[in-house]
């Protein structure tokens, strides 16, 4: 080769080294994959950004009830302003116990009849508490599906682009660094962007996934220590 035009080829690739650059030349398959990769990451950050605004929030608001539960007030005047249209999780855990508790209180009940109402008021709780985390966990699926499977899907990326690599230096005779550089760079490029999603995936699932564990942890405690105060006033009516 003519050693000015392989100079001109040599100042070409080694522009086209920038992140656009090895973009824009890889091929349509590792286009597509470095896509997919881009917006899972972007969804990525979405969902940790919306997960960790919304667990600050609902420890925030079952701290402020926490202390009004706890400061000896009334419960029926607590339920009205708080239970009848909860706003937050730990709220909606009690107004379901107080809705349970109403209804059953309109009877006339024996003392088994009374066992009958706590375990009621219990499964109450229970399904709430479940239908709140439901709604609290919802896309940790996806943080856990970003973080096991984008490096692979990076992986295949870099292979489907050293394989056209290669085909492109076997039809140029060139084994020249400045022919082998781009494409193999193009190809590195899909795992890199791999990677970039799934180790901000990971951290955030086990991060979000703890906080998540202690919120529920929080919930059951509530339920546990409300569904003692309802059964002694039960056995002190």
């Amino acid at each position: 080769m003519n050693p000015a035009v392989e100079a001109v080829n040599l100042g070409a690739a080694l522009g086209d080294l920038s992140l656009w650059g090895l973009f824009i030349q890889a091929d349509i398959v590792v286009k597509i994959v470095m896509l997919m990769l881009i917006l899972a990451s972007i969804w990525v950050w979405a969902i940790v950004f919306e997960k960790v605004t919304t667990l600050r929030k609902a420890n925030r608001a079952a701290d402020v009830f926490e202390d009004r539960f706890w400061s000896g007030g009334s419960l029926d005047e607590l339920y009205t302003d708080v239970g009848e249209n909860p706003t937050h999780p730990i709220a909606v855990v009690f107004g379901a116990a107080m809705a349970e508790w109403r209804r059953s209180a309109r009877a006339v009940l024996s003392d088994g009849g009374r066992g009958r109402v706590q375990e009621r008021v219990e499964r109450a709780m229970t399904v709430s508490i479940q239908r709140e985390m439901e709604r609290i966990e919802a896309w940790m699926i996806f943080l856990a599906s970003v973080g096991s499977t984008a490096p692979f899907i990076g992986l295949f990326g870099t292979v489907w682009g050293i394989m056209h690599s290669f085909s492109a230096i076997a039809s140029m005779h060139n084994t020249n660094l400045a022919v082998v550089a781009p494409g193999i760079a193009e190809a590195l490029f899909a795992t890199a962007i791999g990677l970039v999603a799934a180790i901000p995936a990971v951290l955030a699932y086990n991060k979000i996934s703890t906080d998540m564990a202690r919120f529920a942890a929080r919930l059951e405690g509530f339920a546990t220590e409300f569904g003692a105060i309802l059964s002694r006033q039960s056995d002190e009516a």
